[in-house]
């Protein structure tokens, strides 16, 4: 898909959510090495939209929790499209006190429209859930990177993103609902969906600006799906002296600039 002019956050939303974009499967198999996938929240089942599992990052134990979307129609259905259920946050906090115990990075990898939201994922807990992860994550006493690889959405990607550091590719998104979701509640009217977009600020750029996220990681010209390979490589750089500059830092210290870090957040 060709898309000529990359500057406005419409066309990031575009590029965000191509079918064509590399997704959590590829990242792990090109950034990670002797991956173990791990299934289960050990309380209700397991979430496809979750892949997780223990892996090395550049001979360093890490856990590795990613939202996964599909690059076909079939594999869009058998990961519910990205879109987490109770199960999928159950599983990844299971894993992240795990990594806790054992003194692993968090590696958090989101590509998600937002959690599920149909009656089943209510009846399960879906709201508790996501609060539980938020918790959770705040008081973690292991270091957490998150990166938004494709499209974050409410708090279905923030249940996977309260990090010590939170990077963004430069065409991904992160935001409190869809610019649709947005046009149509506030001005009733879907045709405003790229204003929404603009005035929203979902852009890397923009929440940069504003000290939400810590750092843009450059895409190919024209976006990852471009160079999938580069894109991964570029990727795993970055966590690398990010793991690096936080696996020294003292509990105490790293979950007090944590707290500080959302705290400074307006």
């Amino acid at each position: 898909m060709a898309i000529k002019n990359t500057n406005s956050a419409w066309d990031k939303v575009t590029i965000a959510r191509l079918s064509t974009r590399p997704h959590a499967d590829f990242y792990i198999k090109e950034i990670f090495d002797n991956f173990i996938e791990l299934h289960g929240d050990r309380c209700y089942g397991d979430d496809s939209a979750i892949i997780s599992g223990i892996a090395y990052l550049k001979g360093t134990p890490v856990t590795v929790i990613a939202v996964a979307k599909g690059s076909s129609t079939k594999e869009n259905i058998k990961r519910n499209f990205g879109m987490v259920k109770p199960e999928g946050y159950r599983k990844a906090l299971r894993l992240m006190k795990q990594a806790e115990k054992f003194k692993r990075p968090v590696i958090c990898i989101v590509d998600t429209p937002g959690a599920f939201c149909g009656v089943e994922a209510e009846k399960n807990g879906q709201g508790y859930a996501i609060a539980q992860n938020l918790f959770q994550m705040s008081n973690l006493k292991t270091p957490i990177i998150a990166v938004m690889a494709g499209e974050g959405g409410s708090g279905g990607a923030l249940g996977l993103a309260v990090a010590d550091k939170i990077f963004m590719l430069s065409n991904s998104i992160y935001s409190v609902l869809s610019p649709e979701g947005f046009a149509s509640i506030l001005w009733k009217d879907t045709e405003r969906t790229k204003e929404a977009a603009e005035v929203m600020k979902i852009t890397a750029q923009d929440l940069k600006g504003f000290n939400v996220i810590d750092e843009i990681i450059e895409e190919p010209k024209g976006g990852a799906h471009n160079d999938p390979e580069k894109m991964a490589a570029d990727i795993k750089a970055v966590l690398v002296e990010a793991v690096k500059e936080l696996r020294d830092v003292a509990v105490d210290k790293l979950l007090e600039k944590r707290y500080q870090k959302f705290r400074k957040i307006k």
